[in-house]
């Protein structure tokens, strides 16, 4: 549960950049917005193999 609320707080985070990248059109903010989604993805993966493992050994 530890690595998902990880996962609320990136999003959390990652939120006003992508307001300002995308309604702001300020586009200096893309690359954290970008860096931001590519952590996401990285911990979703992490999780999902978490997932797996442990259904995998009951």
């Amino acid at each position: 549960m530890e690595k998902y609320a990880k996962i609320s707080e990136l999003v959390a985070s990652v939120e006003a950049d992508a307001e300002k990248f995308y309604n702001a059109g300020i586009a200096a903010v893309g690359t954290r917005v970008r860096k931001g989604m590519q952590d996401l993805k990285n911990l979703a993966q992490e999780i999902r193999a978490e997932v797996t493992e442990k259904k995998n050994t009951k």
